[in-house]
């Protein structure tokens, strides 16, 4: 059963919201199914419920945020999801964005560095019924998952101001690497690199964005 019910209101307002995603720019159409498959309001406390379908980053537990729906959206969009993907998502934070990624016929592993906050993914994941489509892996996001490697997609959720190595060696030859770069509280911008060549790879550039910075290590409940 999931945390919360969700009724035809929740679904009402998930239409409108994915009215507003396709005003802001979204036309991948698998987006837009998957983010109106997903109640963003089981991701949240109960006191932010009545927001949970606006375009905004609300609170989650450990001063964490669960992104705004159009960000998840952008993110998605630039992955250029293609069937049976290997894809890996650095910072699983309430598990909404890997569970739009689990909408999509790929392989998913979703690493959280967060003890608590992996617990509470996996709880919801188990409740929406796809725990066996999201690998949930509590560990260091700058390590990456080298022995799953290589991958189709990386995306990183939170902003980082040096890509690490580490988690561009564990990208395909043609793959992408979607991410917020820049300092927290400073500028922001969505970044995609595509890997080129072992060491080359062309980047693009897809505005400002806001996003807790990533941080090393696991911690403990």
């Amino acid at each position: 059963m999931l945390k919360y019910s969700d009724t035809y209101r929740h679904k009402g307002l998930r239409k409108k919201l994915v009215e507003k995603l396709i005003e802001g720019g979204i036309k991948d159409k698998n987006v837009l199914n998957a983010i109106n498959n997903i109640p963003r309001h089981c991701f949240l406390d109960k006191a932010f419920e009545e927001q949970a379908y606006q375009d905004k980053a609300l609170p989650i537990d450990e001063d964490q945020t669960i992104s705004r729906p159009l960000t998840v959206a952008w993110q998605t969009q630039l992955l250029n999801i293609k069937r049976n993907d290997k894809i890996l998502e650095i910072g699983t934070g309430s598990g909404f964005q890997a569970a739009v990624l689990a909408q999509y016929p790929i392989e998913l592993y979703s690493i959280e560095r967060i003890e608590k906050l992996y617990l509470f993914a996996a709880d919801i994941f188990k409740q929406l019924s796809i725990s066996d489509k999201v690998h949930n892996i509590l560990g260091d996001g700058f390590v990456g998952l080298p022995d799953e490697a290589p991958f189709d997609k990386i995306i990183i959720t939170a902003a980082l101001d040096v890509i690490p190595e580490t988690l561009l060696s564990q990208l395909k030859i043609g793959g992408i690497c979607v991410f917020p770069f820049g300092k927290h509280g400073e500028a922001q911008t969505m970044i995609r690199l595509t890997k080129t060549e072992a060491f080359r790879f062309t980047k693009e550039q897809f505005g400002d964005c806001q996003f807790v910075p990533m941080l090393s290590g696991i911690k403990k409940k």
